[in-house]
């Protein structure tokens, strides 16, 4: 079989997905399977993976669905704490002292709190957190997963204390050969890694400053009466300001001080500038703007959560910060165990499972942090939250009840999701001599575009998260191939990692096991087809944009780095 057929089959499980889950609405837990099957046949025949890796690799996904699952369960219980506490009542109340226009509520809780908890956590925490936190404020189920994964873009290249970047891009890179050539045209390592650092945080701030705005008219056009752009426009004075308040800060983090802060930076200075603004009325409109009233609402709009929100009794009135102070105390616990190396150490090495080089091979590793992960750390909170908010006994069960109920829908669909993802990743290691899927999938697009490749090197990172679901892994996967392809065409390598960073931020908007983790935690299962169709689109505009971003710092304003005398343009 040729080289550009085995890319081509290669790329079988995406199509298929996206024709399942897209284009036909199969629900993930009868398309996923046939995926899974579908790309272990590929793996075990086409790239010669021997069974014991396909099976190993599978394991290994089991082990980090056991992760994911965690999180969804700690966002879950969180949500029903709160719910049953009176908690998301008077949360819901106090909104209505800032705005009740849903649009500005979607740019502070959705845009600007869920960055700074990506930037705080990341691994798809924000959806997982701010999608139940807008759907108890009054949100369609849908509407909120959906704007939960829109907030899966500007900051997750910054997301977990710098993660993508700190690990994914260094990791990525061959390290020490990109070193002794920097020593040899008088630079160095640190040079360099900064100089990525600012692209990706200058592209970034360019494309989300409308980030905001895309949100609002998502959401007017989407879940409003009248099914409206205009509608969504009608906040752009507003929204854009919150997207600057956002940015700028951003930005200036993420060339001076490097990737750990700028989301969290950008947020929290985002906040403190947005709030008061928002209750001070500035630039809003004066016609607010809501949703019909929930009984018009179609029932494909509903998730199984939503339906028991209003159904409490025996709850007592709550003052607004008490109310809020679980969240508060979750993003300080976030970063806490992200920053302080003391408490980061007690979490990672406490209440772990794991299980190295599975089944004898070597590189094939997993385990799940209980206490690390934001799902225990939400589990603390809820604790806490009991305590303080003076919850009784028959309160928490039932919470934790329906937490139990609704997680066991995501974990059926994710035991085949994460495997999947898992064999593809890890099917560079085969008898036949090729390398991984997603890098044959990336040398495909690159050969077939030549020297306009910088334009669709956003969509590579973009590929590498579609298909892992995370921004980390794919600049593990693609930042060297990004690098060696630059050198080739004879532009930046530093710009094109730049340029994968972004695009498979991006990515994350599509990701299918993290449609399905943000659908499990408002009881929405099932409909993770009609998620993708409408996230596609702020997805295709990141990339585009990203794209022009790239094509006109390396041919038009001709961004250079250090090794750009080394490059060898390809004839």
């Amino acid at each position: 079989m040729s080289t550009i057929s085995l890319s081509l089959l290669a790329f079988v499980p995406l199509v298929l997905a996206a024709v399942l889950l897209v284009g036909f609405s199969w629900p993930a837990k009868r398309a996923m399977p046939l995926i899974f099957l579908v790309a272990a046949l590929i793996a075990l025949t086409a790239w010669g993976m021997s069974f014991n890796r396909v099976l190993a690799s599978s394991l290994q996904g089991l082990i980090l669905t056991g992760s994911i699952l965690w999180i969804i369960f700690g966002a879950i219980l969180l949500l029903n704490t709160l719910k049953h506490s009176g908690a998301i009542t008077a949360i819901r109340g106090g909104f209505a002292n800032i705005s009740p226009d849903r649009r500005v509520q979607v740019i502070i809780v959705a845009w600007l709190f869920g960055c700074f908890i990506e930037g705080a956590s990341g691994f798809g925490t924000p959806a997982a957190v701010a999608a139940p936190l807008l759907m108890a404020l009054g949100f369609p189920a849908l509407g909120a997963v959906m704007l939960g994964m829109m907030v899966q873009s500007t900051p997750v290249s910054f997301g977990a204390v710098g993660t993508p970047i700190v690990v994914g891009v260094s990791g990525g890179l061959d390290k020490i050969g990109i070193t002794e050539q920097l020593i040899a045209n008088g630079s160095d390592w640190n040079i360099f890694y900064r100089l990525i650092t600012s692209e990706v945080a200058i592209t970034h701030a360019i494309i989300g400053i409308l980030m905001p705005l895309f949100m609002c008219v998502m959401l007017t056009r989407y879940f409003g009466r009248n099914k409206s752009w205009l509608e969504g426009m009608a906040i752009a004075p507003f929204a854009i300001f919150a997207g600057l308040a956002f940015v700028l800060p951003y930005a200036a983090a993420g060339i001076f001080l490097g990737p750990e802060f700028p989301s969290m930076i950008g947020a929290l200075v985002g906040l403190i500038i947005v709030v008061p603004a928002a209750k001070a009325g500035f630039l809003i409109p004066k016609k607010t703007w809501d949703f019909a009233e929930p009984k018009d609402w179609p029932v494909s709009w509903m998730g199984s959560i939503e339906i028991k929100l209003d159904r409490l009794s025996n709850t007592v009135p709550m003052s607004i910060g008490l109310a809020w102070f679980p969240y508060v105390l979750l993003a300080g616990l976030l970063v806490l165990s992200r920053v302080n190396a003391d408490v980061k150490a007690f979490f990672t090495t406490h209440l772990v499972l794991g299980w190295n080089n599975i089944l004898g091979e070597v590189g094939i590793s997993g385990d799940i942090q209980f206490l690390y992960l934001p799902g225990g750390i939400m589990v603390l909170v809820v604790l806490a939250t009991f305590l303080l908010q003076r919850m009784k006994v028959g309160q928490m069960t039932a919470a934790i009840s329906e937490s139990s109920r609704t997680l066991l829908g995501a974990g059926f669909v994710l035991i085949f999701t994460i495997p999947m993802v898992r064999i593809l990743i890890n099917s560079g290691v085969n008898l036949a001599n090729l390398p991984s899927m997603p890098r044959a999938m990336a040398e495909l697009v690159a050969s077939s575009v030549g020297s306009v490749y910088p334009f669709f090197a956003p969509s590579i990172g973009a590929l590498g998260a579609f298909i892992a679901g995370s921004n980390t892994v794919s600049n593990l996967m693609m930042a060297q191939f990004q690098f060696d392809t630059a050198h080739l065409i004879g532009v930046s390598g530093a710009m094109l990692v730049a340029s994968q960073a972004v695009g498979a931020a991006a990515g994350n908007m599509i990701a299918i096991h993290n449609v399905v983790a943000a659908s499990a935690t408002v009881g929405m299962l099932g409909r993770e087809g009609q998620v993708i169709r409408m996230t596609i689109i702020p997805t295709i505009y990141y990339l585009v944009m990203t794209g022009l971003i790239t094509v006109i710092a390396v041919y038009v304003i001709g961004i250079s780095d250090p090794l750009m005398a080394l490059a060898v343009v390809r004839p």
